[in-house]
C-alpha cells in the first residue's frame, strides 16, 4: 500500500511537471528569439537618421561601424540606385540574405526575417532622403537566438526534479502514516486471534484508522469481559455445588462404619476434590469483571432470600446441634442484586460456618436496613479468623478457615455482590465470640456520594454498625 501510494504520486507529479515544464521551455525559447530580433531591430533603427540625410558611402560606413553589430561585421546596408541623381547602388557590409529577399522587402516596405547560414538575417526597410527605400540587414547568429535558453531549461529541469523528489518524500511519509497504524491494527488482530487478550492498539493515524482502532479496542474489551463473565459463571456454579456437597458430607458422616459408608464418604470427598479443581481452573488468570446485575431494575427481596436459605441451613444446624438466630427479616427489603447472586453469597458464608467450625457451634444472621443501605451480618461462635485482611484478599480464604483444597472463592463471591452496588465486605470479631462477616449493600447501586450526603451516610453507617453489635 505504501509503495503503491508512492508510485501513484510519482506518476501524477511527473505528468504535472511535464505538462507545465515543456510548454514553459518552448515559451522561454521563443522569448529568447524575440529578444534577439528586437535588439536587431533596435540596432537597425540607429542607421535610419543617417540614411535620411545622406547616401554617401564613407558616411554610411562610419555610421555602420559605430553600431555594435556593425563593429562585429553583422550589419549591411543596401541602398538602391537613384534615377534622379543618377547614382549607383550602394552596398555596405557583407550581405547574407539573397538579393530576392532584399528586393522583396524593399518592394513591400515590411520587415522580414530570412534564414541564412549560421543564423537569421533581419531585413529592415528604411526611407531615404531622396524618397527611395534602403534595406538594413542585421545578422543574428543562432547562439543569440537561444541565448539563456539552456540555463532556463536546466533550472526548469531542476525544479521539476525537486518537485518529483519532494512529492515522493511527502507520499512516503503519508504512506507511513497510513500504513503503520494499519499494520499495527492487523498485528493486534493476529495477536488477539492467538489468545493474547491484553493486546490493544494505539488510537492514532488517519480518522478512519483511529475509528478502527477504537472499535478494535472496544471489541477486545468486550471479548475479555465475556470471557471473564464465563469464567466467573463457571466458578460460581461450581462453588454452588458446595451446598449440596456439605449436606452429603454431613449425611455421610452419620452413616457410621461399613463398606457402603466408606464408599459414600470417599465418593463425596472425590466429588469435593473435583469441584475444587473446576473452581481453580476457572479462576486461573481471570480478569476483573464489573457488575453482577442482569440489567436495570434487576434485584430481589433480601429478607425473602435470607429466610429461604436459613430454612435450608437450619435443618442441617439442627442435625449438628447448632443454635441458630435470625433477625431483621420481618419486612421486604429490595436490593439491586440478582437473586441467584445473593443466594450464592449466603450459601458461601453459611457453608463456610459448617465447614470450618466444630459441630454445635452457634451462628446468626442479622439484617439491618435504612433508606440507603442494607447490612447483612453473618456471625458464628467459632474460633474466628486469625488474619481478616488475608481472608479478604481476592482468592484467599485466610485464617483458621483455610483448609486443604479451599479455593477462597466464597468470600470472592460475597465481595463481588457487595461491590456491584458500591458497597464492601468486612471481617471482624462477632458478639458470639467468633467471626463476623459484614456485607454492606447500597440500595441505589452507586455507593455514597459527595459532600453532605457523604457525612449523612457516614452517620447512618455508624448507627447501623452500632446496632449490629448490640
Amino acid at each position: 500500500m505504501r509503495w503503491a501510494l508512492v508510485k501513484v504520486c510519482l506518476a501524477v507529479t511527473a505528468m504535472v511537471v511535464i505538462a507545465f515544464a515543456v510548454p514553459l521551455g518552448l515559451v522561454i525559447k521563443e522569448m529568447a528569439r524575440d529578444r534577439a530580433f528586437s535588439d536587431a531591430e533596435r540596432q537597425a533603427a540607429t542607421i535610419g537618421p543617417t540614411l535620411s540625410i545622406t547616401t554617401d558611402r564613407a558616411e554610411l560606413e562610419t555610421a555602420v561601424l559605430t553600431t555594435e553589430p556593425g563593429g562585429e561585421g553583422r550589419m549591411a546596408v543596401h541602398v538602391p540606385a537613384s534615377e534622379e541623381s543618377d547614382s549607383r547602388p550602394v552596398e555596405i557590409g557583407t550581405r547574407r540574405a539573397t538579393r530576392k529577399d532584399v528586393e522583396t522587402v524593399r518592394t513591400s516596405g515590411r520587415a522580414s526575417i530570412s534564414e541564412v547560414t549560421g543564423g537569421s538575417a533581419l531585413l529592415q526597410p528604411t526611407a531615404l532622403g531622396s524618397g527611395g527605400i534602403a534595406v538594413v540587414e542585421v545578422f543574428v547568429p543562432e547562439g543569440e537566438e537561444s541565448n539563456g535558453v539552456a540555463t532556463a531549461w536546466l533550472m526548469l529541469a531542476g525544479v521539476g526534479i525537486a518537485l518529483i523528489v519532494g512529492s515522493v518524500a511527502v507520499a512516503d511519509r503519508l504512506g507511513v502514516r497510513m500504513v503503520k497504524p494499519a499494520q499495527r491494527l492487523a498485528g493486534a488482530a493476529h495477536d488477539l486471534g492467538e489468545g493474547r487478550l491484553g493486546t490493544r492498539v494505539r488510537e492514532e493515524g488517519p480518522t478512519e484508522l483511529r475509528s478502527a482502532a477504537v472499535a478494535f479496542n472496544s471489541m477486545a474489551d468486550q471479548v475479555v469481559q465475556l470471557l471473564a463473565n464465563e469464567r466467573e459463571l463457571a466458578a460460581d456454579l461450581s462453588h454452588r455445588l458446595r451446598t449440596p456437597l456439605t449436606v452429603l458430607r454431613l449425611n455421610a458422616a452419620s452413616l457410621g462404619e461399613g463398606p457402603a459408608a466408606e464408599q459414600t464418604r470417599a465418593a463425596v470427598e472425590q466429588l469435593e476434590h473435583e469441584v475444587d479443581t473446576i473452581i481453580r481452573t476457572a479462576r486461573e488468570q481471570r480478569p476483573q469483571t464489573q457488575g453482577l446485575n442482569s440489567g436495570p431494575g434487576a434485584g430481589c427481596d433480601a429478607s425473602e432470600v435470607i429466610r429461604e436459605r436459613m430454612d435450608f441451613w437450619s435443618a442441617l444446624a439442627e442435625d449438628e446441634g447448632r443454635e441458630v438466630r435470625l433477625a431483621g427479616v420481618d419486612r421486604t427489603v429490595r436490593i439491586p442484586v440478582a437473586r441467584p447472586e445473593l443466594v450464592a453469597a449466603l450459601d458461601a458464608l453459611l457453608g463456610n460456618v459448617f465447614r470450618h467450625t466444630p459441630e454445635g457451634t452457634a451462628f446468626a444472621v442479622d439484617v439491618h436496613h435504612s433508606g440507603d443501605a442494607v447490612i447483612v451480618l453473618v456471625s458464628d461462635a467459632g474460633g474466628g479468623i486469625a488474619d481478616p485482611k488475608a481472608a479478604l484478599a481476592r482468592g484467599g480464604s485466610g485464617g483458621v478457615r483455610a483448609s486443604v483444597g479451599s479455593t477462597g472463592l466464597g468470600l470472592d463471591i460475597v465481595r463481588r455482590v457487595a461491590e456491584s452496588t458500591g458497597g464492601d465486605v468486612r471481617i471482624g470479631r462477632s458478639v458470639l465470640g467468633g467471626t463476623e462477616v459484614r456485607i454492606w449493600i447500597w440500595l441505589d447501586g452507586r455507593g455514597p456520594g459527595q459532600g453532605g450526603r457523604r457525612h449523612r451516610v457516614g452517620r447512618q453507617r455508624r448507627r447501623l454498625l452500632s446496632a449490629g453489635r448490640s
